[in-house]
Parts: structure tokens; sequence; C-alpha cells
């Protein structure tokens, strides 16, 4: 096959593929100091970062809604590792001055936020969502507010009836069976990039992450216990995204 050829197949099979051609051969790989937070990169939005093909995935989604009337505002996207262990911190310490052991204190903080290192807002692919278009209700991010009467019911049945169009999947379920994090409706992931990142992840030692970086407490992250949130919290997630 010639080169002409060659660009005119893989041009053709970009548009097979439902991707634009520009992505076809993109490098998903990331570096190891991009998987845990301590890179630096390009990131693109305005209030919020996303890699550029997330970002631009996110722009056609969101005018789409507005023709609903539904204002897609995100409220977290990207954090870098300092930003996730400053969170650690300040719940660890919270909870423990309240009468927390250690332990306990680590199983509270991990029922909706993650360990530094192992978050999947460190990829710049996830984001946090609300409606801006309707009265913002206190403590935003709390799953009653998308279910019943909520402010973001409308929000949250657009986005189970179309999200997955533009590339977006629920990352934290509601079924019954799944472990780990707390059902999170809020929270969606780019499918195209993050699926290969999740991978490379998976490659990483946990506990070699976790000690290097010296984390308040970490001498309670015992083996036993890394093992489990490897499985429950890293990799019980939406099947879609595996």
């Amino acid at each position: 096959m010639n080169r002409k050829d060659f660009i005119k197949t893989a041009i053709l099979g970009g548009i097979a593929l439902g991707v634009l051609p520009q992505f076809a051969f993109q490098n998903s790989s990331l570096s190891y100091e991009e998987l845990i937070g301590k890179g630096t990169p390009k990131l693109y939005g305005d209030g919020f970062q996303l890699r550029k093909e997330a970002y631009d995935a996110f722009i056609l989604m969101k005018n789409a809604a507005l023709k609903e009337n539904i204002s897609i505002q995100v409220v977290s996207s990207y954090r870098n590792f300092a930003h996730q262990n400053r969170i650690w911190e300040r719940k660890y310490k919270s909870f423990t001055q309240n009468g927390l052991s250690p332990e306990k204190a680590i199983e509270k903080i991990i029922e909706y936020s993650t360990i530094p290192g192992t978050s999947r807002h460190h990829w710049g692919t996830d984001m946090d969502i609300i409606d801006a278009n309707v009265p913002e209700p206190k403590n935003v991010l709390s799953p009653g507010h998308f279910e019943g009467k909520g402010s973001y019911v409308k929000l949250k049945k657009w986005m189970d009836e179309h999200s997955k169009d533009y590339g977006f999947y629920l990352v934290y379920t509601n079924l019954p069976d799944r472990k780990g994090f707390k059902y999170e409706p809020w929270h969606y992931s780019y499918k195209a990039l993050s699926c290969d990142y999740l991978q490379d992840y998976r490659k990483l030692n946990l506990k070699d992450i976790l000690s290097k970086e010296s984390l308040l407490g970490h001498e309670y992250l015992t083996d036993s216990f890394l093992d489990r949130y490897n499985a429950e919290n890293i990799l019980d997630i939406n099947s879609e995204l595996l």
C-alpha cells in the first residue's frame, strides 16, 4: 500500500470508528507523573480543565443540553496531586481530631474521596457536573439532588439518555452489588481516553506510589487495605469504563 492509499484508508477508518481522523492514531499512554497527578498536561476549559478531546466532546454535549434548557456546569475536573492531598489532609485531620481512629478516618474519607495519587481526576478526563439553570441547593454534590424531586433530576435524566452519545459515562453507579466509592450521579468520565489511562494505571504498584509520597496516615495503609482499595475503589466502577 502506498502512502496516499494508507492515508485515505486511515481517514476512512477514523470516520468508521466515529472519531475525528486526528484522534485515530493518538498516543493514549500517560507518563507515571501524569497518572498520579504530578505531570503538566495541556488542558482546556473556562473555569474547568479537561484534555482537548474530552473538552471538545463536552462542548458539543453542553450545547446540545442547552437546547433543552439544561446548562451543564463543571464544578470539578482536573485535580493535581497537591490538590487531592489537601483534601485528604483536611479530612484526615478533621476526622481524627473528632475522635475517629486513623483507620476509621481513612475508611470515612474513601466513601467519596480518593487517596492522592489514585484519583481519576488526575487524568483530565473526569468531571463532576450540575445544572446551572436551577437554584443551587445546599451540599451541591449530594445524590438526593439527582433523584425524586431533586434540583438536578432533569439533568440526570438528560445525561442518562444522551451522555454516551458524546463519550461520557457515569463512573460510580448505583448497582446494588458495587463496592468502593459510593454512588456519584454527578461524576462522568470521557471513555475514549480514560479507559486507556486506567490500563496504564493498573500497571503501577500502588504501595510503592503511596510509600514514596509519605501521605498523612500512610502507615495505616496496609497491604490488605491497599489490595481491597484497588479492587473496590479503583476497579469496581461502571464496567463500560474497564
